[in-house]
């Protein structure tokens, strides 16, 4: 196997398969002494619904013109 003068290299699809690696799959390079490994980048879970929230908040912090009880009252889910 030969790396492009892209830098790119064909990972065999057997290999590909066994450690799991589908298309558009994360993956990092870690430098050891004798090569190099291919390790998949753990995958991160998704937010919660309260991170979802104050993200929206964060993201809308400009246009909202909510005082904090009204916003605090929408994170507690009180109508």
């Amino acid at each position: 196997m030969r790396i492009t003068s892209k830098g790119q290299v064909t990972i065999p699809q057997a290999v590909r398969e066994q450690a799991g690696l589908l298309p558009h799959t994360e993956v990092e390079f870690i430098a050891e002494r004798d090569g190099v490994r291919i390790v998949k980048v753990r995958q991160m879970r998704r937010p919660g619904r309260g991170a979802i929230i104050v993200d929206r908040l964060r993201r809308n912090s400009g246009r909202v013109s909510m005082s904090t009880d009204q916003i605090m009252a929408l994170t507690r889910d009180e109508s």
